[in-house]
């Protein structure tokens, strides 16, 4: 290979490289942005519904009970991991009281097929409201934060990119210039 088809080479891919860092500069920075937006909107909406874990020492978050609620003892429910653990550990805990255990789909058919027994229709009514606050905060609250933190992973990967990028094309500058 002559020197001047090396040059070529060389700024075909220095020029390469500082596209390939500007793209990833660009995903990085909508990525995080993204993740900003996510996090923060489920903060929010999750503190304007003010959803409070019971404070500690109460018989509403007995420690045998909720062996792992007590480090949101009293907290605001504001971020994805206390919307999970508010749904499944604190509203899944009181929906298999209500029932026997039963779900709300085996409620809902015996409700059916007794449409006057009063406490179906109550049992029904509470394992509904649970349950649509639980997929609520599991899928609004705990996945949406998730999607975010996932978002602020890719855009530092994306950083990390484009700095090795940069520095592929410093190197190949160098390069580039030695061959002269």
């Amino acid at each position: 290979m002559s020197k001047q088809q090396r040059k070529t080479i060389d700024k075909v891919f220095i020029l390469l490289g500082i596209v390939a860092a500007g793209v990833l500069l660009i995903a990085g920075c909508l990525a995080w942005w993204g993740g900003n937006f996510a996090t923060k909107s489920v903060h929010d909406e999750l503190a304007a519904q003010k959803i409070y874990f019971p404070p500690k020492g109460t018989p509403a978050l007995d420690p045998t009970e909720f062996p792992g609620l007590q480090k949101y003892a009293g907290q605001l429910v504001d971020n994805g991991p206390k919307a999970k653990a508010y749904a499944n550990e604190f509203i899944a805990v009181h929906l298999k009281k209500v029932a026997n255990g039963q779900t709300y789909s085996e409620v809902s058919t015996a409700a059916m097929q007794d449409p006057t027994n009063a406490t179906l229709q109550q049992q029904k009514a509470v394992l509904f409201q649970g349950e649509m606050l639980r997929g609520t905060l599991l899928g609004d609250g705990y996945a949406y934060w998730t999607f975010g933190q996932l978002a602020k992973i890719g855009a530092v990967v994306a950083f990390a990119g484009a700095g090795l990028m940069l520095v592929l094309v410093y190197l190949g500058t160098l390069h580039l210039a030695r061959l002269k």
